[in-house]
């Protein structure tokens, strides 16, 4: 939609934010960036974590 704000909550993408913690919502880190990634991983994307896949195809596996 490029919209991050909604983009961010569509089933089957992950978010990523990186750089200043906003501390409204309890963030800490300080940075003069912050970058929010979002990924859309229905069509086939897959996610891992420490070698395990956690999210494949947009469905979250654990």
């Amino acid at each position: 939609m490029k919209n991050t704000l909604f983009d961010e909550k569509i089933d089957g993408t992950v978010h990523l934010a990186l750089g200043n913690g906003l501390p409204e919502v309890g963030g800490k880190n300080v940075s003069q960036v912050h970058w929010d990634i979002v990924k859309d991983l229905r069509n086939g994307g897959r996610l891992e974590l420490d070698g395990k896949v956690v999210q494949e195809a947009g469905r979250w596996l654990i």
